[in-house]
Protein backbone atom coordinates (compact mmCIF):
# COMPACT_ATOMS: atom_id res chain seq x y z
CA UNK A 1 0.00 0.00 0.00
CA UNK A 2 1.35 3.37 -0.94
CA UNK A 3 2.47 5.36 2.10
CA UNK A 4 0.15 8.36 1.42
CA UNK A 5 -2.63 6.59 1.75
CA UNK A 6 -1.82 4.27 4.70
CA UNK A 7 -3.42 6.96 7.29
CA UNK A 8 -6.60 7.30 4.98
CA UNK A 9 -7.96 3.81 5.25
CA UNK A 10 -10.25 2.46 7.39
CA UNK A 11 -8.13 2.01 10.94
CA UNK A 12 -9.44 1.25 14.30
CA UNK A 13 -8.66 4.99 15.12
CA UNK A 14 -10.96 6.15 12.60
CA UNK A 15 -13.98 3.56 13.30
CA UNK A 16 -15.87 5.10 15.25
CA UNK A 17 -16.00 9.63 16.05
CA UNK A 18 -16.63 10.95 19.55
CA UNK A 19 -16.04 10.21 23.08
CA UNK A 20 -18.99 7.80 23.52
CA UNK A 21 -17.73 5.63 20.65
CA UNK A 22 -14.50 5.20 22.83
CA UNK A 23 -15.96 4.20 26.00
CA UNK A 24 -17.70 1.75 24.52
CA UNK A 25 -15.63 0.47 22.85
CA UNK A 26 -14.86 -3.64 22.62
CA UNK A 27 -11.58 -3.04 20.71
CA UNK A 28 -8.52 -4.19 22.34
CA UNK A 29 -6.12 -1.34 20.62
CA UNK A 30 -8.77 1.11 21.27
CA UNK A 31 -8.90 -0.47 24.91
CA UNK A 32 -5.16 -0.16 25.36
CA UNK A 33 -4.96 3.73 24.37
CA UNK A 34 -7.46 3.88 27.29
CA UNK A 35 -4.90 2.40 29.67
CA UNK A 36 -2.25 4.19 28.09
CA UNK A 37 -3.97 7.48 28.74
CA UNK A 38 -5.31 6.73 32.36
CA UNK A 39 -1.93 5.12 33.30
CA UNK A 40 0.49 7.81 31.87
CA UNK A 41 -1.83 10.41 34.33
CA UNK A 42 -1.09 8.06 37.32
CA UNK A 43 2.80 7.97 36.44
CA UNK A 44 2.62 11.49 36.36
CA UNK A 45 1.06 12.03 39.38
CA UNK A 46 3.12 9.39 41.36
CA UNK A 47 6.19 11.10 39.59
CA UNK A 48 5.23 14.30 41.75
CA UNK A 49 4.95 12.63 44.95
CA UNK A 50 8.69 11.20 43.85
CA UNK A 51 9.88 14.86 43.20
CA UNK A 52 8.66 16.29 46.59
CA UNK A 53 10.52 13.55 47.91
CA UNK A 54 13.86 14.13 46.64
CA UNK A 55 13.51 18.17 47.10
CA UNK A 56 12.81 17.17 50.96
CA UNK A 57 16.06 14.84 51.12
CA UNK A 58 18.20 17.19 49.27
CA UNK A 59 18.96 18.71 52.58
CA UNK A 60 19.59 16.71 56.14
CA UNK A 61 17.28 18.80 58.27
CA UNK A 62 13.97 18.27 56.81
CA UNK A 63 12.53 21.84 56.09
CA UNK A 64 10.76 21.17 53.74
CA UNK A 65 7.43 19.29 54.89
CA UNK A 66 6.42 17.90 58.61
CA UNK A 67 7.32 14.31 58.83
CA UNK A 68 3.98 13.12 58.44
CA UNK A 69 3.34 14.56 55.33
CA UNK A 70 6.81 12.85 54.21
CA UNK A 71 5.27 9.82 55.37
CA UNK A 72 2.23 10.61 53.06
CA UNK A 73 3.98 11.96 50.23
CA UNK A 74 5.91 8.04 50.35
CA UNK A 75 3.13 6.12 50.52
CA UNK A 76 0.85 8.43 47.68
CA UNK A 77 4.28 7.54 45.78
CA UNK A 78 4.37 3.72 46.31
CA UNK A 79 0.81 3.05 46.13
CA UNK A 80 0.09 4.98 42.55
CA UNK A 81 3.73 3.60 41.40
CA UNK A 82 3.20 0.46 42.48
CA UNK A 83 -0.90 -0.35 41.87
CA UNK A 84 -1.48 2.10 39.19
CA UNK A 85 1.51 2.46 36.74
CA UNK A 86 4.29 -0.39 37.34
CA UNK A 87 1.59 -3.65 37.24
CA UNK A 88 -0.85 -2.73 34.83
CA UNK A 89 1.75 -0.69 32.66
CA UNK A 90 3.05 -3.32 29.81
CA UNK A 91 0.39 -6.12 29.85
CA UNK A 92 -2.73 -3.65 30.19
CA UNK A 93 -1.05 -1.30 27.40
CA UNK A 94 1.27 -2.65 25.19
CA UNK A 95 -0.32 -6.69 25.71
CA UNK A 96 -3.93 -5.50 25.29
CA UNK A 97 -2.99 -3.99 22.03
CA UNK A 98 -0.13 -6.31 20.75
CA UNK A 99 -1.72 -9.94 22.16
CA UNK A 100 -4.49 -10.68 19.88
CA UNK A 101 -2.29 -8.90 17.25
CA UNK A 102 0.65 -11.51 17.84
CA UNK A 103 -1.23 -14.54 17.79
CA UNK A 104 -3.15 -13.38 14.68
CA UNK A 105 -6.46 -12.99 16.35
CA UNK A 106 -9.22 -10.62 15.83
CA UNK A 107 -9.84 -9.28 19.56
CA UNK A 108 -9.56 -10.95 22.91
CA UNK A 109 -11.22 -14.08 24.07
CA UNK A 110 -13.88 -11.55 26.02
CA UNK A 111 -14.00 -8.09 24.07
CA UNK A 112 -16.49 -6.71 27.39
CA UNK A 113 -14.60 -8.15 30.11
CA UNK A 114 -11.63 -6.15 28.48
CA UNK A 115 -13.49 -3.14 28.70
CA UNK A 116 -14.83 -3.93 32.11
CA UNK A 117 -11.37 -4.64 33.27
CA UNK A 118 -10.68 -0.68 32.38
CA UNK A 119 -13.45 0.68 34.04
CA UNK A 120 -12.62 -0.97 37.07
CA UNK A 121 -8.92 0.25 36.77
CA UNK A 122 -10.73 3.62 36.53
CA UNK A 123 -12.82 3.26 39.52
CA UNK A 124 -9.93 2.02 41.69
CA UNK A 125 -7.57 4.60 40.24
CA UNK A 126 -10.34 7.52 41.32
CA UNK A 127 -11.04 5.95 44.59
CA UNK A 128 -7.72 6.07 45.67
CA UNK A 129 -6.64 9.63 44.15
CA UNK A 130 -9.87 10.92 46.40
CA UNK A 131 -8.95 9.08 49.24
CA UNK A 132 -5.30 10.34 48.94
CA UNK A 133 -6.49 13.92 48.37
CA UNK A 134 -8.79 13.91 51.18
CA UNK A 135 -6.07 13.33 53.42
CA UNK A 136 -4.11 10.77 52.56
CA UNK A 137 -2.27 7.35 54.17
CA UNK A 138 0.53 6.96 55.72
CA UNK A 139 1.24 3.53 56.07
CA UNK A 140 3.58 2.97 53.42
CA UNK A 141 2.27 0.94 50.04
CA UNK A 142 2.71 -2.28 52.14
CA UNK A 143 0.47 -1.53 54.95
CA UNK A 144 1.79 -2.82 57.02
CA UNK A 145 -0.11 -4.17 60.55
CA UNK A 146 -0.87 -3.81 63.16
CA UNK A 147 -0.24 0.17 62.53
CA UNK A 148 -2.47 0.06 59.11
CA UNK A 149 -5.02 -1.98 60.87
CA UNK A 150 -4.93 -0.37 64.68
CA UNK A 151 -3.37 2.78 64.60
CA UNK A 152 -2.95 4.91 62.16
CA UNK A 153 -5.23 8.07 61.55
CA UNK A 154 -5.10 8.69 57.88
CA UNK A 155 -7.49 7.13 55.10
CA UNK A 156 -6.34 3.71 55.22
CA UNK A 157 -9.64 1.75 54.27
CA UNK A 158 -10.51 3.97 51.30
CA UNK A 159 -7.17 3.68 49.93
CA UNK A 160 -7.59 -0.05 50.54
CA UNK A 161 -10.43 -0.65 48.91
CA UNK A 162 -8.83 1.27 46.02
CA UNK A 163 -6.43 -1.22 45.83
CA UNK A 164 -9.13 -4.01 46.23
CA UNK A 165 -10.86 -2.59 43.02
CA UNK A 166 -7.75 -2.43 40.64
CA UNK A 167 -6.96 -5.97 41.73
CA UNK A 168 -10.18 -7.06 40.08
CA UNK A 169 -8.87 -5.11 36.97
CA UNK A 170 -5.97 -7.64 37.10
CA UNK A 171 -7.68 -10.83 37.06
CA UNK A 172 -10.18 -10.09 34.63
CA UNK A 173 -6.85 -8.89 32.32
CA UNK A 174 -5.14 -12.24 33.05
CA UNK A 175 -7.72 -14.20 32.58
CA UNK A 176 -8.19 -12.61 29.06
CA UNK A 177 -5.03 -13.32 28.37
CA UNK A 178 -4.71 -17.18 29.33
CA UNK A 179 -7.75 -17.83 27.27
CA UNK A 180 -7.34 -15.91 24.27
CA UNK A 181 -3.52 -17.61 23.88
CA UNK A 182 -4.73 -21.27 24.62
CA UNK A 183 -7.70 -20.41 21.89
CA UNK A 184 -7.24 -17.86 19.20
CA UNK A 185 -3.89 -18.40 18.07
CA UNK A 186 -3.79 -18.34 14.29
CA UNK A 187 -3.15 -21.70 12.20
CA UNK A 188 0.20 -23.08 12.44
CA UNK A 189 0.67 -20.76 15.80
CA UNK A 190 1.97 -23.87 17.54
CA UNK A 191 3.31 -22.92 21.38
CA UNK A 192 6.88 -22.87 20.39
CA UNK A 193 6.70 -20.78 17.55
CA UNK A 194 4.97 -18.30 20.08
CA UNK A 195 7.04 -14.74 20.52
CA UNK A 196 8.56 -14.46 23.78
CA UNK A 197 6.05 -11.19 24.80
CA UNK A 198 3.26 -13.87 24.31
CA UNK A 199 5.21 -16.08 26.91
CA UNK A 200 6.07 -13.48 29.18
CA UNK A 201 2.12 -12.24 28.99
CA UNK A 202 0.61 -15.66 29.57
CA UNK A 203 2.84 -16.27 32.55
CA UNK A 204 2.68 -12.86 34.25
CA UNK A 205 -1.57 -13.84 33.85
CA UNK A 206 -1.15 -17.11 35.30
CA UNK A 207 0.84 -15.07 38.41
CA UNK A 208 -2.31 -12.16 38.19
CA UNK A 209 -5.37 -15.08 38.40
CA UNK A 210 -3.52 -16.71 41.10
CA UNK A 211 -1.88 -14.50 43.86
CA UNK A 212 -4.11 -11.27 43.46
CA UNK A 213 -6.95 -13.21 45.31
CA UNK A 214 -4.58 -13.42 48.05
CA UNK A 215 -4.10 -9.70 47.99
CA UNK A 216 -7.77 -8.90 47.89
CA UNK A 217 -8.21 -11.16 50.27
CA UNK A 218 -5.34 -9.90 53.05
CA UNK A 219 -6.43 -6.16 52.42
CA UNK A 220 -9.62 -6.76 53.22
CA UNK A 221 -8.73 -8.47 56.80
CA UNK A 222 -7.04 -6.01 57.37
CA UNK A 223 -9.84 -3.54 57.08
CA UNK A 224 -12.42 -6.05 58.78
CA UNK A 225 -9.74 -5.46 61.72
CA UNK A 226 -9.12 -1.73 61.66
CA UNK A 227 -13.73 -1.27 61.45
CA UNK A 228 -14.47 -3.77 63.47
CA UNK A 229 -11.39 -4.28 65.93
CA UNK A 230 -11.69 -7.82 65.49
CA UNK A 231 -8.23 -9.81 66.73
CA UNK A 232 -6.63 -10.90 63.22
CA UNK A 233 -2.77 -9.02 63.20
CA UNK A 234 -2.91 -7.34 66.61
CA UNK A 235 -1.39 -9.21 68.70
CA UNK A 236 -3.66 -7.18 71.76
CA UNK A 237 -6.27 -8.44 70.78
CA UNK A 238 -4.61 -12.56 69.78
CA UNK A 239 -3.90 -11.84 66.26
CA UNK A 240 -0.34 -12.01 64.65
CA UNK A 241 1.57 -9.85 62.26
CA UNK A 242 3.71 -12.14 60.93
CA UNK A 243 0.94 -13.52 59.23
CA UNK A 244 0.52 -9.83 57.15
CA UNK A 245 3.66 -10.47 56.29
CA UNK A 246 3.27 -14.08 54.63
CA UNK A 247 0.08 -13.31 53.28
CA UNK A 248 1.02 -9.60 51.27
CA UNK A 249 4.60 -11.07 50.22
CA UNK A 250 3.01 -14.27 48.80
CA UNK A 251 1.60 -11.71 46.15
CA UNK A 252 4.22 -8.82 46.40
CA UNK A 253 7.19 -11.10 45.50
CA UNK A 254 5.10 -12.42 42.70
CA UNK A 255 4.47 -9.07 41.63
CA UNK A 256 7.62 -8.16 40.92
CA UNK A 257 7.52 -10.25 38.42
CA UNK A 258 4.60 -8.89 37.25
CA UNK A 259 6.57 -6.28 36.19
CA UNK A 260 9.81 -7.97 34.91
CA UNK A 261 8.54 -10.63 33.00
CA UNK A 262 6.40 -8.65 30.18
CA UNK A 263 10.12 -5.92 30.23
CA UNK A 264 11.66 -8.92 29.30
CA UNK A 265 9.08 -9.93 26.35
CA UNK A 266 9.62 -6.64 25.65
CA UNK A 267 13.14 -6.62 25.86
CA UNK A 268 13.16 -9.81 23.89
CA UNK A 269 11.47 -8.25 20.59
CA UNK A 270 13.40 -5.32 20.54
CA UNK A 271 17.05 -6.95 20.64
CA UNK A 272 16.96 -9.34 18.37
CA UNK A 273 15.39 -7.20 15.78
CA UNK A 274 17.54 -4.55 15.92
CA UNK A 275 20.51 -7.48 16.09
CA UNK A 276 18.68 -9.05 13.29
CA UNK A 277 19.68 -11.92 14.69
CA UNK A 278 16.92 -14.91 16.11
CA UNK A 279 16.86 -14.91 19.92
CA UNK A 280 19.21 -17.55 20.81
CA UNK A 281 18.08 -20.38 22.61
CA UNK A 282 14.47 -19.80 22.19
CA UNK A 283 13.57 -22.59 23.98
CA UNK A 284 15.51 -21.76 26.89
CA UNK A 285 14.08 -18.15 27.42
CA UNK A 286 10.93 -19.72 27.13
CA UNK A 287 11.58 -22.14 29.85
CA UNK A 288 13.29 -19.50 31.99
CA UNK A 289 10.25 -17.27 31.45
CA UNK A 290 8.32 -20.38 32.89
CA UNK A 291 10.87 -21.24 35.86
CA UNK A 292 11.14 -17.58 37.14
CA UNK A 293 6.80 -17.22 37.50
CA UNK A 294 7.16 -20.86 39.56
CA UNK A 295 10.39 -19.63 42.00
CA UNK A 296 9.05 -16.65 42.23
CA UNK A 297 6.29 -18.11 44.25
CA UNK A 298 8.45 -19.62 46.85
CA UNK A 299 10.79 -16.46 47.96
CA UNK A 300 8.28 -14.76 49.90
CA UNK A 301 10.21 -15.48 53.27
CA UNK A 302 12.91 -12.75 52.18
CA UNK A 303 11.30 -10.20 52.88
CA UNK A 304 10.67 -11.53 56.87
CA UNK A 305 14.70 -12.08 57.10
CA UNK A 306 14.50 -9.70 60.54
CA UNK A 307 10.97 -10.59 61.05
CA UNK A 308 11.53 -13.53 63.66
CA UNK A 309 10.63 -16.17 61.82
CA UNK A 310 12.76 -19.65 62.17
CA UNK A 311 16.26 -19.88 61.44
CA UNK A 312 15.37 -22.81 59.27
CA UNK A 313 12.88 -21.33 57.45
CA UNK A 314 15.23 -17.96 56.36
CA UNK A 315 17.66 -20.54 55.21
CA UNK A 316 15.28 -22.07 53.09
CA UNK A 317 13.70 -18.79 51.70
CA UNK A 318 17.71 -17.71 51.24
CA UNK A 319 18.58 -20.69 48.60
CA UNK A 320 15.63 -20.10 47.27
CA UNK A 321 16.58 -16.45 46.24
CA UNK A 322 19.36 -17.20 44.92
CA UNK A 323 17.51 -20.21 42.67
CA UNK A 324 15.68 -17.70 41.03
CA UNK A 325 18.63 -15.77 39.47
CA UNK A 326 18.96 -18.65 37.60
CA UNK A 327 16.88 -18.53 34.81
CA UNK A 328 17.04 -14.34 35.35
CA UNK A 329 20.72 -15.07 34.20
CA UNK A 330 19.38 -17.88 31.44
CA UNK A 331 18.18 -14.67 29.78
CA UNK A 332 20.70 -12.16 29.99
CA UNK A 333 23.13 -15.02 28.54
CA UNK A 334 20.80 -15.44 25.79
CA UNK A 335 20.06 -11.72 25.00
CA UNK A 336 23.74 -11.40 24.91
CA UNK A 337 24.22 -14.49 22.82
CA UNK A 338 21.65 -12.84 20.57
CA UNK A 339 23.81 -9.69 19.82
CA UNK A 340 27.02 -11.13 19.30
CA UNK A 341 27.47 -11.25 15.71
CA UNK A 342 24.27 -9.67 15.17
CA UNK A 343 24.14 -6.91 12.99
CA UNK A 344 23.21 -4.03 15.89
CA UNK A 345 22.01 -0.57 14.74
CA UNK A 346 21.21 1.85 17.97
CA UNK A 347 17.46 3.04 17.07
CA UNK A 348 15.59 4.64 20.19
CA UNK A 349 14.26 1.10 21.05
CA UNK A 350 17.45 -0.47 20.83
CA UNK A 351 18.82 1.86 22.97
CA UNK A 352 16.05 1.83 25.70
CA UNK A 353 16.43 -2.07 25.27
CA UNK A 354 20.13 -2.49 26.15
CA UNK A 355 19.23 0.34 28.99
CA UNK A 356 17.06 -2.47 30.31
CA UNK A 357 19.40 -5.50 30.23
CA UNK A 358 22.17 -2.72 32.10
CA UNK A 359 19.34 -1.38 34.60
CA UNK A 360 18.08 -5.22 35.17
CA UNK A 361 21.68 -6.95 35.69
CA UNK A 362 22.65 -4.24 38.31
CA UNK A 363 18.91 -4.87 40.33
CA UNK A 364 19.51 -8.71 39.80
CA UNK A 365 23.41 -8.69 40.93
CA UNK A 366 22.34 -6.53 44.46
CA UNK A 367 19.28 -8.42 45.22
CA UNK A 368 21.67 -11.36 45.65
CA UNK A 369 23.47 -9.17 48.68
CA UNK A 370 19.31 -9.38 50.03
CA UNK A 371 19.10 -13.01 49.45
CA UNK A 372 22.15 -12.93 52.01
CA UNK A 373 20.91 -13.44 55.43
CA UNK A 374 23.99 -12.36 56.95
CA UNK A 375 24.23 -9.29 54.52
CA UNK A 376 19.89 -8.91 54.91
CA UNK A 377 20.25 -7.95 58.70
CA UNK A 378 22.55 -5.35 58.04
CA UNK A 379 20.77 -3.80 54.67
CA UNK A 380 17.07 -4.52 55.79
CA UNK A 381 15.02 -1.21 55.92
CA UNK A 382 17.64 1.14 54.28
CA UNK A 383 18.20 2.69 50.80
CA UNK A 384 20.34 0.00 49.62
CA UNK A 385 16.88 -2.23 49.48
CA UNK A 386 15.43 0.81 47.83
CA UNK A 387 17.85 1.45 45.10
CA UNK A 388 17.83 -2.44 44.69
CA UNK A 389 14.07 -2.39 43.70
CA UNK A 390 14.35 0.86 41.88
CA UNK A 391 16.47 -1.00 39.55
CA UNK A 392 14.41 -3.65 39.03
CA UNK A 393 11.09 -2.24 39.30
CA UNK A 394 11.80 0.79 37.67
CA UNK A 395 15.06 1.07 35.76
CA UNK A 396 13.84 -2.38 34.12
CA UNK A 397 10.33 -2.22 34.36
CA UNK A 398 9.92 1.56 32.82
CA UNK A 399 12.84 1.39 30.66
CA UNK A 400 11.63 -1.85 28.93
CA UNK A 401 7.67 0.04 28.47
CA UNK A 402 9.27 2.94 26.87
CA UNK A 403 11.28 0.62 24.80
CA UNK A 404 8.02 -0.94 24.00
CA UNK A 405 6.31 2.51 23.41
CA UNK A 406 9.11 3.29 21.09
CA UNK A 407 8.83 0.25 19.26
CA UNK A 408 5.09 -0.48 18.40
CA UNK A 409 4.51 3.33 18.63
CA UNK A 410 4.39 3.15 14.30
CA UNK A 411 1.81 0.40 14.86
CA UNK A 412 -0.06 2.18 16.94
CA UNK A 413 -0.14 5.40 16.07
CA UNK A 414 0.64 5.21 12.09
CA UNK A 415 3.21 7.93 12.48
CA UNK A 416 7.47 8.33 13.14
CA UNK A 417 8.32 9.38 16.05
CA UNK A 418 11.37 11.59 15.74
CA UNK A 419 14.46 9.10 15.98
CA UNK A 420 17.30 11.30 17.82
CA UNK A 421 14.62 13.18 20.19
CA UNK A 422 13.79 9.35 20.75
CA UNK A 423 17.78 8.29 21.19
CA UNK A 424 18.39 11.29 23.26
CA UNK A 425 15.63 10.53 25.93
CA UNK A 426 17.06 6.91 26.41
CA UNK A 427 20.37 8.39 26.97
CA UNK A 428 19.02 11.02 29.57
CA UNK A 429 16.61 8.80 31.28
CA UNK A 430 19.55 5.90 31.50
CA UNK A 431 21.75 8.59 32.88
CA UNK A 432 19.22 10.45 35.68
CA UNK A 433 18.46 6.93 36.44
CA UNK A 434 21.59 5.51 37.91
CA UNK A 435 22.81 9.31 38.95
CA UNK A 436 19.42 8.74 41.26
CA UNK A 437 19.66 5.35 41.97
CA UNK A 438 23.46 4.18 42.05
CA UNK A 439 24.28 7.02 45.46
CA UNK A 440 21.49 5.20 47.20
CA UNK A 441 23.60 1.53 47.36
CA UNK A 442 26.11 3.84 48.97
CA UNK A 443 23.50 5.37 51.33
CA UNK A 444 21.94 2.11 52.40
CA UNK A 445 25.34 0.79 52.76
CA UNK A 446 26.56 3.32 54.94
CA UNK A 447 23.39 2.70 57.35
CA UNK A 448 20.34 5.71 55.89
CA UNK A 449 17.56 3.97 57.12
CA UNK A 450 14.55 4.04 54.59
CA UNK A 451 11.30 6.19 55.18
CA UNK A 452 13.02 9.05 57.57
CA UNK A 453 12.94 13.04 56.06
CA UNK A 454 16.22 13.69 58.20
CA UNK A 455 19.07 12.13 58.27
CA UNK A 456 23.30 12.78 59.48
CA UNK A 457 24.64 15.69 57.73
CA UNK A 458 27.56 13.72 56.25
CA UNK A 459 25.36 11.92 53.38
CA UNK A 460 24.00 15.39 52.50
CA UNK A 461 26.46 14.99 49.60
CA UNK A 462 25.20 11.56 48.25
CA UNK A 463 21.59 12.74 49.03
CA UNK A 464 22.33 15.90 46.68
CA UNK A 465 23.86 13.72 43.82
CA UNK A 466 20.26 11.73 43.95
CA UNK A 467 18.85 14.69 44.25
CA UNK A 468 20.03 16.27 41.04
CA UNK A 469 19.86 13.09 38.83
CA UNK A 470 15.79 13.17 40.04
CA UNK A 471 15.64 15.91 38.40
CA UNK A 472 17.21 15.27 35.13
CA UNK A 473 15.20 11.77 34.70
CA UNK A 474 12.21 14.03 35.65
CA UNK A 475 13.72 15.81 32.33
CA UNK A 476 14.03 12.27 30.22
CA UNK A 477 10.35 11.64 31.13
CA UNK A 478 8.80 14.43 30.03
CA UNK A 479 10.72 14.36 26.44
CA UNK A 480 8.88 11.18 24.98
CA UNK A 481 5.61 13.18 26.12
CA UNK A 482 6.12 15.96 24.30
CA UNK A 483 7.53 13.88 21.00
CA UNK A 484 4.95 11.50 21.01
CA UNK A 485 2.21 13.86 21.29
CA UNK A 486 4.10 16.15 18.55
CA UNK A 487 4.24 12.79 16.41
CA UNK A 488 0.69 12.45 16.33
CA UNK A 489 0.28 15.47 14.40
CA UNK A 490 3.80 16.00 12.10
CA UNK A 491 5.55 12.87 12.67
CA UNK A 492 6.06 10.67 9.22
CA UNK A 493 3.41 8.11 8.18
CA UNK A 494 4.56 5.04 8.58
CA UNK A 495 4.10 1.64 6.62
CA UNK A 496 3.37 -1.62 7.76
CA UNK A 497 6.58 -2.97 8.90
CA UNK A 498 9.30 0.42 9.48
CA UNK A 499 11.47 -1.90 11.29
CA UNK A 500 11.84 -5.01 8.96
CA UNK A 501 10.89 -6.85 12.17
CA UNK A 502 9.27 -10.45 12.43
CA UNK A 503 6.07 -11.25 13.91
CA UNK A 504 2.23 -11.38 13.01
CA UNK A 505 1.88 -7.58 14.15
CA UNK A 506 3.70 -6.26 11.72
CA UNK A 507 1.71 -7.81 8.87
CA UNK A 508 -1.43 -5.77 9.76
CA UNK A 509 -1.77 -2.44 8.46
CA UNK A 510 -0.26 0.91 10.83
CA UNK A 511 -2.23 1.47 12.23
CA UNK A 512 -4.62 -2.17 12.09
CA UNK A 513 -7.94 -2.38 11.10
CA UNK A 514 -10.69 -2.56 13.00
CA UNK A 515 -10.50 -6.33 13.30
CA UNK A 516 -6.69 -6.64 12.54
CA UNK A 517 -6.27 -8.65 9.84
CA UNK A 518 -8.09 -8.32 6.48
CA UNK A 519 -8.12 -12.34 6.19
CA UNK A 520 -6.50 -14.54 9.10
CA UNK A 521 -2.83 -15.05 8.55
CA UNK A 522 -1.49 -18.95 8.72
CA UNK A 523 2.10 -19.01 10.47
CA UNK A 524 4.47 -21.22 8.41
CA UNK A 525 8.04 -20.45 10.33
CA UNK A 526 10.12 -20.52 13.66
CA UNK A 527 9.47 -17.14 15.55
CA UNK A 528 12.30 -14.69 15.01
CA UNK A 529 13.24 -16.20 11.23
CA UNK A 530 15.67 -13.32 10.70
CA UNK A 531 18.66 -13.82 8.14
CA UNK A 532 21.75 -12.78 9.76
CA UNK A 533 23.35 -10.32 7.99
CA UNK A 534 26.81 -11.16 8.24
Amino acid sequence: MNTSTVLQHRSYINEGYGLKSWLITHDHKRIALLYLISITLFFFVGSMAAAMIRLELATPSGDLVSAETYNKLFTMHGVIMVWFFLIPSIPAVLGNFLVPLMIGARDLAFPRLNLASWYLYTLGGGFTIGALIAGGVDTGWTFYTPYSSMFSNSYVVAVIVGVFIVGFSSIFTGINFIVTIHKMRAPGLTWFRLPLFIWANYATSVILVMATPVLAMTLSLVAIERILQIGIFDPALGGDPLLFQHLFWFYSHPAVYIMVLPAMGVASEIITCFSRNPIFGYRFMAYAILGIAVIGFLVWGHHMFVSGQSMYAGMMFSLLSFLVAIPSAVKVFNWTATLYNGTISFEAPMLYGLGFVGLFMIGGLTGLFLASLALDVHLTDTYFVIAHFHYIMVGGAVMAYFGGIHFWWPKMSGRIYPENWGRFSAIVIFLGFNLTFFPQFLLGYLGMPRRYHQYPEELQWLNEISSAGAVLLAVGYLLPLLYLLWSLRYGRIADSNPWKAKGLEWQALSPPIRDNFEDTPVVKEKAYAYIPEH
